[in-house]
């Protein structure tokens, strides 16, 4: 039997999105079992006694993968404009996290570009944010439009002292206005992050 089923065996379940409540049943269930560890207390339950803690970690470390990689592309440029806002019509915001722990990064540096409405590059659809103190962060654009071929997507770029440096890119659905779009990246080996 799955864990969706061991966890949701009512039919209410597949009215709930599975990512979002497996995201947070593991969050919930690993915050409760590392609790129950730290206090030295037996764990109890039908719901902490099906799994071991081994499986109860690699959920939780599941709910924090880093987000995949994408190429860089022939039009990246450093030094990009600190700005929040390059057009109107599309906001891509969301929270810079550690893999290792899904804890917010402050201060990332987030750099974006994109195509403008006229499907060319240019140092006007460029920008940099940074995360505030809390991971979170807010850009807006022009709506991403498709080119020569290629699908509708805003570049990206994230950097942090102590974690790897992720290349990605944001593919908007088709009239979206507002995408939430979390950036979780790696820290570097031996870092604490």
């Amino acid at each position: 039997m799955s864990f969706a089923n061991n966890i949701f065996p009512h039919s209410a379940y597949y009215l709930i999105s599975f990512d979002v409540v497996i995201v947070a049943m593991t969050l919930s269930l690993a915050s409760f079992c590392w609790a129950s560890i730290a206090r030295a207390e037996p764990m109890t339950g039908p719901a902490v006694s099906m799994y071991t803690k081994a499986e109860v970690a690699q959920a939780a470390h599941r709910a924090c993968e880093p987000t995949p990689a994408d190429s860089l592309g022939p039009f990246y440029k450093s030094n990009a404009p600190v700005r929040s806002m390059v057009g109107k019509g599309y906001v891509l915001n969301g929270q810079v996290k550690s893999s290792r722990d899904c804890s917010a990064i402050p201060d990332a540096q987030i750099e974006f570009w994109l195509v403008g409405p006229d499907g060319k590059y240019d140092d006007d659809h460029r920008a940099t944010v940074f995360s505030d103190k809390s991971g979170g962060y807010r850009f807006e654009s022009n709506a991403p439009i498709p080119y020569s071929g290629r699908p509708a997507h805003i570049h990206v770029r994230v950097s942090a002292p102590g974690y790897k440096t992720l290349v990605t890119q944001h593919y908007p659905q088709k009239d979206q206005t507002e995408t939430r779009f979390d950036l979780v990246i790696a820290p570097l080996n031996g870092a604490s992050g």
